[in-house]
């Protein structure tokens, strides 16, 4: 066998490099291809994605995914959008419940006085229903103690605390109000508008009237034991001496006359002193059902025959009442006596009207009693006193009988109270409760505002 030259190993070196380079390099091709083919997106695919070699394409589906990413957020916002009117819904609804439900009266007034929220006990404390959108000067009156502060408040922007102030309402009643006001600023503290606190104090300022009352009276009761007996005492030894210068005296002499002087005298101040006795005495009240409708048609018929000039009627509702027959009917006698007398200088057109009304409108159910008539009316000033023991307008008059009168009421657990009536003449409105109840002693700082 020959050996292969040199020559011949180089050739055949080259021809195996050849084939390994070319082995190679077909081994790479068929990769490439198999990976672009794994690799290449689905024909949907390729028509959702913009071409670069298309800009009118592009173009459009940018818009598309930019429109859809704002519906998204759209949503988004409509949600919170949503829960936040929610909250602000929820949140209006326990304001107005809490408003609505508010024991105490509540005023929302704008810089140009007009109501702009108002809640029942406001209604219900001034008497006035709709007060939504009305002036308060309006709905209060020019006048009054209240239409001035609020005034006052809107104006000059002060605020008052706990005031107490009388209000007359629409149907002419009487109440006491605690007002607290308050003016609302803006962030530059100009005055936009008011809010005002109310409180019904009437029963309330009745019920301290009432131990006031008691008060007074138990003190005048310890200062009158003292000394009664005494002005009766010296009351009958002038009465006796009085009567001995009269029999001994000669009929027609001076001394005579004088004598009776001295008499007459000594009977008047004994009456006042009696009349005083019984005012200052503790009354020992019977309980027992009183029947007013009776009662009110017996001091009509004595009314009439001792002043039959003046027309004296009756209407409206009598229940009965727990308390004194007796101390009932001498309290109304006595104020029905008054009005009469009032108006008898008017012959033919004296009238007195005796009113009764059931009252259910507070805490408790009673009877309501008013005397009107047509006279002359109550001097403002004598108003506040009237009801004072031995003050009287009367010429003649002791000055005890309408503090006798107040002092049957009160025991009896109810309250009068006087007013002149807007067409002319005087009121008196007596007001019992059905069932008479111990007057209780009232802290009167924790009711207020």
């Amino acid at each position: 066998m020959l050996a292969p030259t040199p020559g011949t190993i180089w050739l055949l070196s080259g021809a195996f490099l050849i084939v390994a380079v070319a082995g190679t390099i077909a081994i790479i091709l068929m990769a490439r291809r198999v990976y672009r083919r794994n690799s290449r997106p689905s024909a949907a695919a390729r028509d959702r994605m913009p071409r670069s070699d298309n800009p009118t394409a592009f173009m459009t589906a940018s818009m598309q995914a930019v429109i859809q990413k704002l519906k998204v957020q759209e949503k988004e916002l409509e949600t919170l959008h949503r829960a936040e009117r929610e909250r602000a819904q929820q949140t209006e609804r326990l304001s107005e419940a809490v408003t609505r439900n508010m024991p105490a009266g509540l005023l929302l007034l704008n810089s140009a006085g007009l109501v702009t929220s108002a809640n029942p006990a406001a209604e219900l404390a001034l008497g006035v229903k709709s007060l939504v959108y009305r002036r308060y000067s309006e709905v209060l009156g020019t006048g009054g103690r209240l239409t001035q502060l609020l005034a006052g408040c809107l104006e000059q922007g002060k605020t008052f605390r706990r005031e107490e102030v009388e209000y007359l309402t629409p149907s002419h009643e009487l109440r006491q109000l605690g007002v607290t006001i308050s003016p609302i600023l803006n962030t530059t503290n100009d005055v936009t508008g008011a809010i005002c606190l109310l409180s019904d104090l009437t029963e309330l300022a009745a019920l301290q009237k009432q131990i006031h009352v008691k008060e007074n009276l138990a003190a005048l009761g310890e200062l009158s034991a003292g000394i009664a007996h005494e002005f009766k005492n010296a009351l009958a030894t002038i009465s006796g001496y009085a009567q001995m210068i009269r029999s001994e005296a000669q009929p027609g002499t001076e001394l005579r006359e004088h004598g009776q002087l001295i008499l007459q005298q000594t009977r008047a101040l004994t009456h006042v002193v009696t009349e005083f006795l019984k005012f200052a005495r503790p009354l020992e009240l019977a309980n027992e059902q009183v029947p007013l409708r009776p009662m009110i048609e017996q001091i009509l018929a004595e009314v009439s025959e001792a002043l039959p000039e003046v027309s004296i009627t009756a209407e409206g509702e009598f229940a009965d009442v727990s308390g004194d027959d007796a101390l009932l009917r001498q309290a109304i006698l006595n104020l029905a006596r008054n009005a009469a007398e009032a108006v008898s200088e008017n012959p033919g057109a004296g009238r007195v009207i005796i009113r009764g009304e059931i009252d259910n409108s507070g805490s408790l159910q009673g009877q309501k009693i008013s005397i009107a008539d047509n006279g002359p009316g109550i001097p403002p000033e004598s108003i506040a006193k009237i009801f004072m023991p031995f003050y009287t307008t009367k010429v003649n008059g002791t000055g005890l009988g309408l503090a006798v009168v107040q002092k049957i009421v009160v025991q009896h657990g109810g309250s009068v109270e006087v007013r002149n009536q807007s067409h002319g003449g005087a009121e008196f409105i007596v007001w019992l409760p059905f069932v008479r109840e111990a007057v209780r002693e009232i802290d009167s700082a924790d009711a207020r505002i």
